[in-house]
């Protein structure tokens, strides 16, 4: 996946859109690209906050550990977005609500469906 090394661009709007997109695809394959974004202290808290909240969408254990240890960062914008992202993490590698099976677990079983055709 080549668009996690874009992280690495010049422009650090550019790379705040990059940490947005890899946030919005979800792929595991950007965890470490993004995990080494939110570690560099040099690097803009805009973009910094943009991969802490991907890494909260992706989900995936290997986020966790840096979603932590960035959650008491100087930078108060990467924190809170730390925090934000923690939530985020709960939220979808939870079992509360997931959105695939989502609609499936608020229709009736089969043997209560409501259709005129059942005898």
């Amino acid at each position: 996946m080549a668009l996690p090394s874009s992280l690495r661009c010049g422009s650090a709007l550019f790379r705040h859109e990059i940490g947005y997109v890899l946030g919005q695809l979800q792929h595991e394959a950007a965890v470490p690209q993004l995990v080494a974004a939110l570690a560099r202290g040099a690097e803009s808290p805009m973009v910094r906050h943009e991969c802490a909240e991907a890494l909260g969408a992706i989900a995936r254990p290997a986020c966790l550990a840096a979603l932590r240890a960035h959650a008491a960062d100087p930078e108060r914008v990467v924190r809170e977005s730390c925090e934000v992202a923690l939530d985020m993490y709960e939220y979808e590698a939870g079992p509360a609500f997931q959105y695939a099976d989502g609609l499936e677990r608020l229709r009736p079983p089969p043997s209560q469906s409501l259709s005129p055709a059942d005898p």
